[in-house]
């Protein structure tokens, strides 16, 4: 069945009606057809099975026909990702959606600060929404991760004050197990952490400066002997911290 987003403000009405860009993509590329069966997804936990009422270019209407609510994980995890060159940056948002994350934000790291203007940041962030929605999409999930702004290091630690557990990945020689530092906070709090932060660091790491800053307020994790690439590492971090948080509900 074919899946549609329209923002939580968009879906008050019935019919919802959908924008002209999907319309068309609905009508021209999948075919869709007067009472064809979608779901609507609106990032906020509503998943609305409907009916193609009018299929046109602009714009198509679906009548709703149930509405269900899907309630967030039982915790919330954010990628703290150094901005990766290329289209690296894009894949990683685009599966950290599919993982799960509860939010995403971009750091800007000194080995990874591209040479943007608030134009150019504007048009990448809004690329990157773009890419959660498809994302979301593609996977089923009725919600949508928060992108935020590029941050500084600075910021972004300061930011991530608000996370029960902070991790940042590294080869640093102390690093523990991803599951010792959680295990460590369950035994000190009584619970695991409901809200936990990772720092993925750009291709080259952080550099010395940056990872003694954001130590500051983040305990080292391993991801095992060898290197990943940037985009890699987000991905086993995601992957993995899921797998231990899910294994504690």
């Amino acid at each position: 069945m074919h899946r549609f987003f329209i923002p939580p403000e968009e879906c008050q009405n019935n019919p919802l009606c959908l924008s002209p860009a999907e319309s068309k993509h609905a009508r021209s590329v999948l075919r869709l057809r007067e009472g064809d069966r979608v779901v609507v997804l609106n990032g906020a936990g509503k998943e609305l099975l409907c009916q193609a009422a009018e299929v046109r270019n602009d714009p198509t209407t679906l009548e709703i026909i149930q509405e269900n609510s899907t309630p967030p994980l039982p915790f919330e995890i954010t990628l703290y990702q150094a901005v990766a060159k290329g289209k690296a940056m894009d894949f990683i948002v685009q599966k950290a959606t599919e993982l799960g994350a509860h939010r995403i934000v971009p750091v800007l790291s000194e080995r990874s600060v591209p040479d943007w203007d608030d134009a150019k940041t504007a048009a990448k962030v809004e690329k990157w929404r773009s890419i959660c929605i498809e994302s979301i999409k593609q996977c089923g999930s009725a919600w949508l991760p928060r992108l935020e702004l590029p941050m500084t290091p600075k910021a972004a630690l300061d930011d991530a004050r608000q996370s029960d557990l902070s991790l940042i990945a590294t080869l640093q020689p102390d690093a523990k197990h991803p599951r010792d530092q959680i295990d460590a906070h369950a035994v000190e709090h009584d619970h695991a952490p409901s809200k936990l932060a990772i720092w993925v660091g750009p291709e080259g790491d952080y550099t010395p400066a940056e990872i003694n800053t954001i130590r500051t307020g983040a305990q080292p994790i391993t991801l095992g002997p060898l290197v990943l690439r940037s985009e890699t590492a987000a991905i086993y971090c995601l992957a993995v911290l899921n797998y231990e948080l899910q294994a504690r509900q």
